[in-house]
């Protein structure tokens, strides 16, 4: 597998932003080890373009005759490697050096059928489409890994997703609405990593009674009070607890799952939700999520040390993973380059990556722009990456928030 080219840019025009793109893979495929003829692309915008998406679709299409299939979504912020487009017109192009057989892309136009064995998916999805939840989890029983990987469209105007295979007329592919995305079969092997963005301020608590979004006991105690006093607040000062309670986050998982791990930080599944209402006379929290008892659970909060420190986490265990207890020369030299000498080689075994993130991590929370791809780039090196800042995170079968989920394309060991 050749490396993805891949381009990111921003202007005010989106065909000057389009030709810079356009210019940047054209360059990069002519490189060596770089896909000279991809046939997927993985297409992400800001909401800026959100308007001239059918024109930006046809436009590539056009300049970019070999891609047949195309995927993707847009986002408050787009992603690439070391660089973050936040609140600004921007757009990132990966294409893929996948062949036709290993994968395809689906929509509700497009459905995915039965024949092509999926093993994995990267899934896009309108925020609003009713039952999103159970949609994402039957999506994920019709992959035999059980694992997708992705986010939900995220715009102050209007959402959408691109969805093209070589039987899509010139003035399709741009679609609103239900999930669409991209299946892989066991052929395409990628790494993934959910990280977390908050950090617990409680301890673990059981969900003893519980209906429908609203937790009523913690451990055989009110829920409310529980809350209270974790936060060391009053109803007596309704001010000073409403502020406190809205700064607070619920990291839920399901039953049997731990929800604060050995470290102290978040487990690997939990799933962050906001606290959306208190019923002081039945002592009750309501967040956004059904609950049940038996399930576990942690107060917490947005931690900009928290995320550092498990984003660093993801991307060291993704890099140990990779590299074979044996290292050639070449891919010793490749792994040991300066951030400054590391360019995107095939020593790494990373063809492209993929990142999700959250929109509230956007922009300055990780310290200034672009702080967070920083980050990635320093832990991973130069790699082929583009991704956005969604409004929920999909990894696993779960729907996510406040975290990130990287994702990468992995080449075989060389043995030779």
């Amino acid at each position: 597998m050749n490396l993805f080219p891949f381009g990111h840019a921003t202007h005010p025009q989106w065909l000057m932003a389009a030709g810079l793109v356009i210019a940047q893979l054209r360059a990069q495929m002519t490189l060596p080890g770089h896909a000279s003829q991809p046939c997927l692309g993985l297409l992400y915008i800001t909401d800026h373009y959100a308007q001239s998406a059918a024109d930006i679709l046809a436009h590539l299409r056009d300049e970019l005759p070999m891609v047949q299939d195309w995927s993707g979504t847009v986002g408050v912020g787009v992603a690439a490697n070391n660089a973050e487009y936040f609140d600004e017109p921007g757009m990132a192009l990966m294409l893929c050096d996948l062949p036709a057989h290993q994968y395809r892309v689906f929509s509700g136009a497009q459905p995915l059928h039965a024949e092509f064995k999926a093993h994995t998916a990267l899934v896009h999805a309108d925020p609003m489409t009713p039952d999103l939840a159970e949609l994402i989890a039957e999506m994920s029983g019709r992959t035999a890994s059980g694992y997708l990987f992705g986010g939900l469209s995220a715009s102050r105007h209007q959402t959408m997703q691109f969805a093209v295979t070589e039987n899509t007329g010139p003035a399709q592919g741009v679609l609103k609405g239900g999930l669409s995305g991209v299946a892989f079969n066991s052929d395409v092997q990628i790494l993934s990593r959910v990280t977390q963005g908050c950090a617990p301020i409680s301890k673990e608590r059981e969900v003893t009674e519980a209906e429908g979004h609203v937790i009523y006991a913690l451990d055989g105690q009110p829920a409310l009070d529980t809350l209270l006093a974790d936060l060391n607040v009053s109803l007596n000062e309704p001010q000073t607890a409403l502020q406190a309670v809205r700064a607070t986050l619920v990291g839920l998982t399901s039953a049997g799952q731990n929800a604060v791990g050995r470290t102290g930080s978040l487990g690997l599944d939990v799933r962050v939700r906001h606290i959306v209402g208190l019923d002081p006379a039945r002592k009750g929290v309501a967040i956004a999520d059904h609950v049940e008892a038996g399930q576990k659970l942690a107060f917490c909060q947005m931690n900009l040390q928290a995320a550092k420190s498990d984003l660093r986490r993801i991307c060291a265990e993704i890099r140990e993973e990779l590299e074979p207890e044996t290292l050639s020369l070449e891919i010793a030299t490749a792994l040991a380059a300066s951030e400054a000498e590391a360019a995107p080689h095939p020593a790494r075994r990373i063809a492209g990556a993929v990142y999700v993130s959250c929109s509230g991590r956007g922009g300055p929370h990780f310290g200034g722009p672009s702080a967070e791809l920083q980050w990635i780039r320093h832990a991973l090196g130069d790699v082929p990456l583009v991704g956005f800042f969604a409004s929920g995170e999909i990894a696993h079968h779960h729907l996510y928030g406040y975290t990130g989920v990287l994702t990468v394309f992995t080449t075989p060991v060389e043995t030779t």
